[in-house]
């Protein structure tokens, strides 16, 4: 309910469950754990997958996605390049999320009709991010597929390949109560929760290219600001510092992304405010949105979220501040059952 007592705007109502998302991966749990092998050091559940090289070398690390329903705004609006760079950025952050080292990329694009000139600035998108987190654009499928895909809409996902070292794998098994919880600035959006923006931006008539003070921009360029990549920054810590989790902040919002890294016996206590890009409440004002929903929705301004040692606090936050990539302490690691309280 919003503030008004009038029932709000949902993700379910949009068109997302992400319980019954939930129950499904349960579901397919067995399916994907009957094809392991010993050599399976990270699979369902993770943000990416990891099989041991031969001979203790390491792990290769891959992990797929998409960028959803971001990509309905981005063609609207005539901003397919965002989506280009938002599905390498999205990938290399689930893979860094392991320990994994970027080294090669692959894409599907899939439209009703081949439109040349949005594949050939999806993929340019693409090689630019690819080159900024050091993989290579190996290869990938252009399907068109009418009667699949209605107008001009397309679908874009794509799979990341890369490498941990053999000490380097992050599981998240040594995380332990009185350890600290670090956030990452985002940018916005990033790639999650579009279903519900995109129902907020319909019902209210947004003209996306109107200046909005609430915003201090256009709708635009507030929804479609880029996911951004924090993979380089990430592995030049791991250089430095033994990280005990690291989780991407996408479906789900801060609390089920940070659940995910935590071991039984742990639960993670958000405590205090951070830096919040002012779409979040842009949303949750024009669509009515209850704080709950947001949680769950959205990544409320943290992308990306650490678990150190609390001897380490202080060299984490001094390291993104030199890589220029705002962080800030959001809470700690607490004795209980897993799960994440707060804030």
């Amino acid at each position: 309910m919003t503030s008004e007592g009038r029932p709000g705007l949902t993700y379910r109502a949009a068109g997302v469950d992400v319980d019954a998302k939930a129950r499904l991966l349960d579901r397919l749990g067995a399916a994907v754990t009957s094809t392991h092998s010993p050599a399976v050091a990270l699979g369902a559940g993770a943000f990416a997958g990891a099989i041991g090289l031969p001979a203790g070398t390491g792990f290769l690390v891959a992990t797929t996605d998409g960028v959803g329903t971001k990509a309905l705004l981005a063609r609207r609006w005539g901003r397919d390049a965002v989506v280009g760079a938002d599905v390498v950025a999205h990938a290399a952050n689930d893979l860094v999320c392991s320990g994994g080292r970027p080294l090669a990329f692959l894409d599907y694009v899939a439209m009703a009709r081949l439109d040349a000139a949005v594949v050939a600035t999806l993929v340019e998108a693409m090689a630019e991010a690819c080159g900024a987190v050091g993989a290579v654009l190996l290869g990938g499928e252009t399907a068109e597929m009418p009667d699949v895909y209605t107008g001009d809409a397309y679908d874009v996902v794509g799979t990341m390949i890369g490498v941990a070292p053999p000490d380097g794998l992050i599981t998240g098994a040594t995380v332990r109560p009185g350890d600290r919880i670090v956030g990452l600035a985002s940018t916005g959006l990033h790639t999650n929760g579009y279903s519900l923006a995109r129902r907020v931006v319909d019902q209210a008539g947004i003209d996306p290219d109107a200046p909005d003070p609430r915003l201090g921009t256009t709708a635009a360029d507030a929804l479609l600001q880029p996911h951004r990549c924090y993979a380089p920054a990430m592995l030049s810590l791991l250089e430095r510092v033994r990280v005990a989790a690291i989780a991407h902040i996408t479906g789900g919002g801060l609390p089920s992304n940070l659940a995910r890294v935590l071991p039984e016996g742990c639960r993670g206590r958000l405590a205090g405010v951070w830096p919040r890009p002012p779409v979040f409440d842009w949303l949750q004002r024009v669509g009515g949105i209850a704080d709950d929903e947001m949680r769950q929705t959205f990544n409320l301004g943290v992308g990306m979220a650490l678990i150190v040692r609390r001897r380490d606090e202080a060299t984490v936050l001094e390291h993104f501040a030199r890589a220029a990539l705002a962080a800030f302490p959001i809470g700690e690691v607490v004795e209980g059952p897993r799960g994440v309280d707060g804030p």
